[in-house]
């Protein structure tokens, strides 16, 4: 359709939230000529795509590549040619080069050229976000003239201001067309929400909220784009965590924009949405990767099962390889609850004893320790002996290494480095130890819409009721050194995800001495946790992107009060807002 047949008071705009993938700038160009090919079929004026989604989001020091930016031109420049077919123009993100600088930028394709770019102008600098580090920031943009219609086109977090919005506004947009790549954590969709009303209601004006979807690394995009109408109410709502190209059509009505129709799907909220999240990111992980399958190891405890269960829910029962690995302290009750585990879920099963590679181990090593008493060394012999003979498989044989610690133990240093924490990936890695219990409860009476694996119960109740254990000693329990879990999860949310003080920690009923415990070993297993597998995020605080702490590291809050600043040699502001001290 071209913009003489387009009536200046009706559009239709198709939404591509589709998958990406960073650094396939072929494999993202055709599917946008696949999506545009299908919005051409919705009788689509326009098709809209998620940020930087030529390049992939986020493409981090990748775009600071002169080749990669050239590349990315190009592919941009033979979509543009294209839509002088009369098909939909493509409005899609895209780094931008210009006078030695890179940007983050919205290209409009339409009528065999491109039409106009606009450039991200709040560059995110927090939590999982580094673009002040690659991009350069943008000029305030003024809207875009598309068939009659001034489309204002903030990027992102460009709506997580006033400013933007408000320039666009006064430049005379009419309608706001935002492109994003937000990614998931626990809450995040209500998080949008609220700022997108904000901005909707201080603007008078509709918006559209694209949002990618798809697993990238660590980050989980969850979809669920959705548009608002002027007054904040809800125009229209795609599903989370699902690829979907979807007609809109809006209609100019009273001097606004209305959205006269559009889908209203359920967004899944909670443990749903955070099991779906861990199963995408494990998913995407995997395949974007190449890899054609996955191995793990199925101990009989509940955190295996967990990762079982959500690698069969995402790649497929015939894709995933869980070994069972005993030694003499591996009980019976753990070799049943494993098995039963996998024939739930349908898996290749074997067993391996460690027996001989653990008992080799210390044979070798018997003339150093002589006259040493056995300790946690021994222990974890045991681990690195399981953690080499899964390598060994997935060496073999091709498929990834699924490796299993939930939060709770990565925090605390609970896990073997160089045993069980091997591993290419780990979809439970943000998960407390709590939220495991209660995603396995969820899994064996619900099942995701997209998952692969069966319906029904797919963990053993005995899993989820009997005490955690590593099986590395004789009737040894998770609890023999540390606090219980729903104790030492809710100060490690305290210590990690909101930084609090010991003494606020204590107030909420911990003792001080086992909070500071909690608190020294959080710090002291820094080290391991950097050189952990990469899992999804899910709460809004995860180790690695999140979270950056130094490895050598001697403070420690006491839990004392400490004295106020003293304001007698404080700085003092003077003109200019500069500052000195008093002499």
């Amino acid at each position: 359709m071209n913009q003489t047949q387009s009536p200046a008071n009706r559009l239709v705009i198709s939404l591509a939230q589709i998958d990406c993938v960073v650094g396939d700038i072929v494999g993202n160009a055709a599917r946008v000529r696949e999506a545009r090919k299908m919005a051409a079929s919705q009788g689509a004026d326009l098709v809209m795509f998620s940020e930087l989604f030529i390049a992939g989001y986020p493409p981090e020091d990748l775009v600071l590549k002169p080749a990669f930016q050239e590349a990315c031109r190009a592919a941009l420049e033979d979509l543009a040619r294209e839509t002088a077919d009369g098909g939909p123009a493509v409005l899609i993100g895209v780094p931008w080069a210009e006078e030695g600088r890179c940007y983050n930028a919205v290209a409009l394709l339409d009528c065999g050229r491109i039409s106009a770019v606009r450039f991200k102008v709040d560059l995110p600098n927090y939590g999982v976000f580094d673009e002040k580090r690659v991009f350069a920031q943008g000029p305030m943009p003024g809207p875009i003239t598309f068939r009659g219609v001034r489309l204002g086109v903030p990027i992102c977090e460009d709506i997580w201001g006033e400013d933007v919005v408000e320039c666009l506004v006064e430049t005379g947009a009419e309608i706001l067309l935002v492109p994003n790549g937000s990614p998931y954590w626990r809450g995040k969709h209500d998080d949008r929400t609220a700022v997108a009303v904000a901005r909707v209601s201080e603007s008078g004006l509709p918006m559209i909220y694209q949002n990618q979807v798809g697993g990238q690394d660590e980050l989980v995009f969850d979809g669920g784009s959705f548009g608002l109408h002027r007054g904040g109410g809800l125009a229209f709502q795609m599903p989370a965590f699902t690829e979907e190209v979807t007609r809109t059509v809006w209609e100019r009505r009273e001097g606004t924009w209305v959205c006269t129709e559009g889908p209203k799907a359920i967004v899944p909220e909670g443990d749903k949405a955070d099991y779906i999240a861990c199963m995408t990111g494990l998913r995407d992980y995997v395949n974007k990767n190449r890899f054609p399958g996955v191995v793990m190891g199925l101990s009989g405890g509940i955190d295996s099962a967990l990762c079982a269960a959500l690698a069969v829910d995402a790649l497929g029962a015939d894709r995933v390889h869980c070994i069972m690995l005993p030694y003499r302290f591996t009980s019976n009750e753990s070799l049943s609850d494993a098995q039963g585990c996998a024939a739930a879920l349908g898996v290749r099963y074997d067993i391996l004893s460690i027996a001989p590679a653990v008992e080799g181990l210390e044979q070798v090593l018997a003339p150093i320790f002589k006259g040493r008493e056995r300790d946690v060394t021994e222990e974890n012999l045991q681990s690195r002996a399981r953690g080499t003979l899964l390598m060994s498989v997935s060496n073999k044989f091709g498929p990834m290494l699924v490796t299993t610690g939930n939060k709770s133990e990565m925090s605390v240093g609970y896990a073997t480095i160089y045993g069980d924490m091997n591993g290419g990936y780990n979809p439970i890695k943000d998960l407390y130890k709590m939220q495991v219990f209660r995603l396995c409860r969820l899994r064996n009476e619900w099942k995701p819409d997209n998952a692969k694996g069966p319906v029904g119960v797919v963990m053993p109740e005995n899993i989820i009721v009997k005490p955690p254990t590593a099986e590395l000693r004789e009737n040894q329990k998770d609890q023999d050194s540390l606090p219980e879990y729903e104790v030492l999860d809710d100060i490690l949310e305290c210590l990690v995800e909101n930084e609090m003080r010991v003494s606020d920690i204590v107030a909420r009923g911990h003792d001080i001495e086992v909070v500071k415990k909690v608190e020294r070993l959080l710090y002291i297993a820094e080290y391991k946790r950097r050189q952990s597998a990469p899992g999804v995020k899910v709460t809004k605080r995860n180790f690695g992107r999140d979270r950056r702490y130094p490895i050598v590291n001697r403070f420690r809050d006491e839990g004392k009060p400490i004295a106020a600043p003293d304001p007698s040699i404080a700085p003092k502001k003077i003109a200019g807002g500069a500052e000195r001290f008093e002499e």
